[in-house]
């Protein structure tokens, strides 16, 4: 096939640099830069230095990889896991840039013939983990190469105050040092305002440009429901997404064993990732999710961080993460071509006590631990809000979303709300009257007036609340306690089997100086199974025997290279390429994602797809 003759730019030999633009183009397949790419794309290559914080998914990885192309060098990326340095070298790679690791994965013989590109200046990129930049012998297999710009992804890995945490990553402030005048780029989808001053301070970067934009996911759709039987919410949830990608994160390594076996025995290919696994299992189940399509990774958060796999249709969570700003890394997993996808979770007080429990019982500092249990309420505060969940998400990052926003649970099935104001004096009553040494089942026993054999032993059934609270249902008395925990009138104390006490804010509402507003908990229904198998079908139905047609197709090729299929191609193209119909290369280089060197490689493979089918 006929090559463009704009690509010889695109060697390390050239002796002209391409612009940006051209590299969009003719390598990456695409028109026209997104949203702030192209000020970064330009800042950078002119030689600034710039924080990039954009959410998951708005293509942070090209503010670094075109400068890189464009700028006389080797650009060095500093990225936190050797998968993500495989994911993306071979993305690069497909696409006809000179990209390389070095990393432990390596044999030796490997990691030499990577120096060996480097000193002949035969790469564009090269993939470092930051434990490798901190050491001396980095400084001097540097020392005689030009260099391109430092890029620091994942930045968020040097904040204390981060959710992935990266001691080695403070040694990156002395790359100012060490290589003065080279443009260094720190990128994080992290939107926490905290985070993002510690990045600046940690790295030095005061003087760096910031670049930030909307951190809105819309294509992502939220659902938090009230915990009942989680594995059969789980369950009809999965139900909405047959044949699609998907994470389902829990807490512990035991609940992510158990609930993949379970899976599997319903009839859903899930396998498990956890830290507790062997090195070659956790691997291989990893490439099995890069690489094949339609399985479910059931994992704690130690999977996450380095995974860019596109068609992520859906991100579950069994367990409440840390706080708002995990929940959105996390849930960011999900649809980063741009297609839509859903986020998904099943909540209640366990897991609120669990995680209390969890930041009491950590080594973090006192200062740290306020932290952490301020972003655990702010996380409670979403969970149990009447109103938008996507505001509520965006107003802790500070960002203003102008209306609710119809594609999260409570937009598309509002919740009721009501004055919760007697309740809540009747429960915390009830709290208080028990010597505040209970727990909620107990709690709420006594209101029902039920004398069990704990209620009659500690002789709770003389008390004056005891039976009070018959107009609700044990479920709505756990609904209220739960959500006079999130607004912090009710206080679990861990170092008492999680008993329920009272805070300072409770005097206001036994004083009726504050009113409580309470949400009614939704009656299970199947509206949010029906919306997400509707909302999966996003390919129009003339078009989808030769979408399915291209999908095989990618996947033969895929598999015959040991490669993920979203390598080769994003499904966004497959599907551009269904509905156009290309039946000459020309026509394949106005698909978005199809460069060049793509087209070299896979144009005649899919162009005698569509010839067959639409012959």
């Amino acid at each position: 096939m006929e090559a463009l003759e704009s690509l010889d730019l695109f060697s390390p030999h050239r002796h002209e640099r391409p612009t940006p633009l051209a590299v969009l183009r003719d390598i990456f397949g695409h028109k026209a830069f997104r949203g702030q790419q192209a000020d970064v794309i330009e800042h950078v290559a002119e030689g600034g230095d710039a924080v990039v914080l954009f959410p998951t998914g708005a293509g942070k990885s090209m503010c670094y990889q075109i400068p890189a192309i464009c700028r006389d060098g080797v650009g060095i990326v500093i990225s936190p896991l050797i998968a993500l340095m495989r994911d993306q070298v071979e993305a690069l790679r497909q696409a006809g840039v000179a990209a390389a690791a070095l990393n432990s994965s390596l044999t030796q013989e490997e990691a030499s013939e990577v120096r060996r590109q480097l000193r002949r200046g035969e790469l564009d990129l090269l993939y470092v983990a930051p434990e490798r930049v901190a050491t001396p012998g980095f400084a001097n297999m540097l020392a005689d190469t030009r260099i391109a710009l430092f890029a620091i992804d994942e930045a968020h890995c040097v904040s204390q105050w981060g959710h992935d945490f990266r001691p080695e990553y403070r040694e990156l402030i002395h790359l100012v040092e060490l290589f003065p005048g080279v443009p260094r780029i720190a990128l994080t989808a992290t939107a926490d305002p905290t985070t993002r001053e510690d990045i600046i301070e940690r790295l030095g970067l005061e003087q760096a440009e910031v670049f930030t934009t909307s951190f809105d996911r819309p294509n992502i759709s939220y659902s938090i429901v009230e915990r009942e039987k989680p594995r059969e919410q789980l369950l009809e949830f999965l139900s909405g997404h047959k044949g699609s990608s998907g994470i389902v994160y829990c807490l512990s390594r035991a609940k992510v064993e158990d609930i993949a076996d379970w899976l599997s025995n319903k009839g859903i290919r899930a396998l498990p990732y956890h830290a507790g696994m062997s090195a070659e299992l956790r691997s291989a189940n990893q490439d099995a999710f890069l690489k094949e399509e339609g399985l479910c990774l059931v994992a704690t958060v130690a999977f996450g961080m380095g995974i860019d796999k596109p068609d992520v249709r859906y991100v579950a969570h069994m367990d409440l993460p840390a706080s708002i700003e995990a929940y959105y890394q996390e849930t960011g997993r999900a649809g980063r071509d741009g297609q839509p996808a859903d986020a998904w979770m099943s909540y209640g007080m366990a897991d609120v006590v669990q995680r209390r429990r969890m930041i009491d019982e950590g080594n973090a500092p006192d200062e740290v631990k306020r932290v952490e249990h301020g972003k655990l309420n702010a996380l409670l505060g979403v969970c149990e809000t009447a109103s938008c969940r996507r505001q509520a998400i965006l107003a802790h990052f500070g960002e203003t979303y102008p209306q609710p926003c119809g594609n999260c649970d409570t937009c598309r099935s509002p919740v009721e709300s009501w004055d919760g104001t007697e309740a809540a004096i009747k429960a915390m009553a009830a709290i208080y009257r028990t010597g505040m040494r209970f727990g909620a089942a107990h709690i709420i026993d006594v209101l029902m007036g039920k004398e069990t054999e704990k209620v009659t032993r500690f002789g709770h059934q003389h008390q004056k609340v005891f039976g009070q609270g018959k107009e609700l249902d044990p479920r709505a008395w756990q609904s209220v306690v739960r959500q006079l925990t999130a607004m912090g009138l009710i206080v679990v104390d861990h170092a008492n089997h999680g008993a329920l006490t009272l805070s300072e804010a409770a005097h206001g509402v036994f004083k009726r100086e504050r009113n409580v507003t309470l949400r009614k908990d939704r009656p299970k229904k199947s509206v949010e199974v029906r919306r997400s198998l509707a909302r999966s079908v996003d390919v129009p139905e003339h078009a989808k025997p030769l979408f399915e047609a291209l999908r095989e197709e990618r996947l033969r090729l895929a598999k015959a290279q040991g490669v993920p299929p979203y390598v080769i191609f994003h499904d966004a193209t497959l599907k551009a390429m269904a509905l156009a119909q290309p039946t000459h290369p020309h026509d394949m280089l106005n698909l978005p994602g199809v460069g060049q060197g793509k087209l070299d490689r896979y144009g005649d493979a899919f162009l005698a797809v569509v010839r067959q089918m639409v012959s």
